[in-house]
């Protein structure tokens, strides 16, 4: 790993200014009226102030600004305008997150936002360009600028989604997103050859998400004295999405002729969020279905049925942790062990996890029996 220091203080930037600004971002938000309420659709039983993304957003903010004076960035600041078009991109969405965290904004308002974040991430330079043909080794699909767009924008769009419609539970967003960024990282930097420019703008962007979200946890994690909101769900799934979109792209072909090994660029980052995708595509589904808007609130998300069943929130919420490593670290696998020995890990972990989600159902069961 190249720059290990440089990733290490942009880490510890992000880690140390986000725990230096929620409480910041707490204030305002109670003087500006951003206060979740006890509900009926709410799993907290106190106000909670609901603009942590504010202080997410500064510790990105700070996190890029010492990496610009870093060696190891020096090529991706000098030689690319992602940065630029990354920090741009988290402007407009998190002005739009804070008008719909303190005033509320309509559903195709929204949209309409996200669609121009993630079209200001392709204007000034974040796009796919590129990407393999799975299974076909050495072949390259080299896409055109109007497709590379459209992919781009309905990629981060629906990355932007996922992120927030599993913001359900105290630290469930946070935690899954440092779970999902921890093992992007991993593949773009234990790749065996990248390009320098998008790949290093990929890992630069991941290790100051990992250290603005795993700070954020130490508010957000059960009981949360703070929730981000949706400016920091939206601007957390922005950042993951730009960061996959540039590892796609900027990956060269691994060595390894497996299937996997050419498989893993595209299908790694929908893998590590495979869990609240998921969830998101069901609730989706399960709302149309019903002839509900599909941003409509409910309680019947993945995490909701786990407290159903007799978990607590924490235990919940740890479960969901679980099987979005399991994937995530799986997806990573594939593309450096052999197939078999992942495919073999993977069984015993489902295992695991599915005994781990049904154990108080199954205890209250028992507990009935005659």
């Amino acid at each position: 790993m190249t720059g290990a220091l440089d990733h290490l203080l942009v880490f510890l930037t992000a880690l140390g200014v986000v725990l230096l600004a929620t409480p910041v971002a707490g204030r305002l938000a109670t003087r500006w009226g951003a206060v979740d309420l006890p509900g009926e659709r709410r799993v907290h039983d106190s106000p909670t102030p609901r603009l942590g993304g504010l202080a997410i957003f500064a510790a990105i903010l700070a996190a890029m600004g010492v990496a610009s004076r870093l060696p190891a960035f020096q090529d991706v600041f000098r030689t690319t305008s992602e940065p630029q078009a990354i920090l741009l991109a988290s402007l407009v969405i998190v002005v739009l997150g804070v008008l719909d965290d303190t005033r509320g904004v309509s559903a195709p308002a929204k949209l309409a936002g996200q669609i121009l974040a993630a079209g200001v991430l392709v204007l000034f330079g974040v796009n796919l360009l590129f990407v393999y043909i799975p299974g076909n080794p050495g072949s390259v699909v080299s896409l055109s600028s109007d497709l590379g767009a459209l992919l781009t924008v309905a990629a981060v769009v629906a990355m932007v989604n996922t992120v927030n419609l599993v913001d359900g539970l105290d630290g469930l967003a946070a935690g899954i997103v440092t779970i999902a960024a921890v093992a992007l990282f991993c593949y773009v930097e234990l790749a065996e050859a990248t390009t320098v420019g998008l790949a290093s703008s990929a890992s630069l962007v991941l290790v100051a998400v990992i250290g603005a979200a795993l700070g954020f946890l130490v508010f957000n994690f059960n009981p949360a004295s703070i929730f981000m909101g949706d400016t920091g769900a939206m601007l957390l799934g922005l950042l993951l999405g730009a960061a996959g979109v540039s590892a796609i792209g900027g990956t060269v072909q691994p060595s390894r002729g497996a299937f996997a090994a050419f498989s893993v660029p595209v299908l790694v980052p929908v893998l590590v969020l495979a869990v609240p995708f998921v969830d998101t595509t069901w609730a989706i589904l399960r709302r149309l279905r019903a002839g509900q808007p599909v941003f409509s609130p409910d309680k019947r998300h993945l995490h909701h049925r786990l407290i159903e069943i007799g978990h607590s929130q924490r235990r919940a919420v740890l479960i969901m942790y679980y099987w979005s490593a399991l994937l995530a670290f799986g997806a990573v696998g594939v593309s450096l062990l052999p197939l078999v020995l992942v495919a073999g890990i993977l069984a015993a972990g489902v295992v695991v996890a599915v005994l781990a989600a049904v154990v108080p159902r199954l205890a209250k069961g028992s507990a009935h029996a005659p």
